[in-house]
């Protein structure tokens, strides 16, 4: 999962002819009507995934959140590091669970040499993602996983500055479910951006 490497595969899934379908797997995890969703004033999640994947907006940047332990952290206390990012919510019942496995295996598969990667897994359920509920459910995935969390409105700076979409469905249920794309994205030692992968990516794919 070299830098470069990473750069390399990331950008080979952009093709244009493959546009269409990445937009549809990134889409699965959206049920509200998009028209509803862009009502917002924001990006839409179609506006937000066209973005990505054509290239054509910069990706990342700079952020300010929690981590798991109740610590402030920014994005420039992971440099030298390879970011593995993911955006996603501790009571996601399948899709969640299912990327952040994909990521433990992949760093197992790496052996000695995922020392120098660092997952992070950034909430976008704030709400209910306390510190302490994502320790439990991180350190259930890989000891190297970071949660993150913070203020709504910096998760929200955080996620658009990556072309994430996420919104909560009103409803009284404790239980309510949130939207949200599902790339992974990586960011080199340097702290630029290097790369995305979508949704459904083997663990192969993402240590190769």
């Amino acid at each position: 999962m070299a830098s470069s490497k990473a750069s390399r595969r990331a950008g080979a899934r952009r093709p244009r002819g493959r546009g269409g379908f990445l937009l549809g797997v990134a889409l699965t995890c959206i049920f509200l009507p998009l028209p509803l969703a862009a009502q917002t004033g924001e990006p839409s999640p179609t506006e937000l995934i066209e973005s990505l994947l054509a290239g054509r907006d910069p990706v990342g940047g700079p952020f300010q959140l929690v981590d798991h332990a109740g610590r402030q952290r920014s994005d420039a206390d992971y440099r030298g590091k390879l970011l593995v990012i993911y955006f996603g919510y501790t009571f996601c019942p399948d899709v969640c669970p299912t990327e952040l496995q994909s990521i433990s295996l992949a760093l197992d598969a790496l052996g000695p040499a995922a020392a120098a990667v660092q997952p992070l897994f950034i909430s976008v359920d704030p709400e209910r993602d306390t510190p302490a509920r994502l320790a439990d459910f991180v350190s259930s995935f890989h000891p190297q996983f970071v949660g993150l969390t913070g203020e709504l409105a910096a998760i929200r700076k955080t996620a658009l500055a990556y072309k994430t979409f996420f919104a909560r469905h009103r409803t009284a249920s404790p239980n309510y479910p949130v939207d949200h794309t599902g790339f992974v994205y990586l960011v080199g030692k340097d702290g630029r951006y290097r790369g995305f992968l979508p949704p459904g990516s083997s663990p192969q794919d993402i240590s190769t």
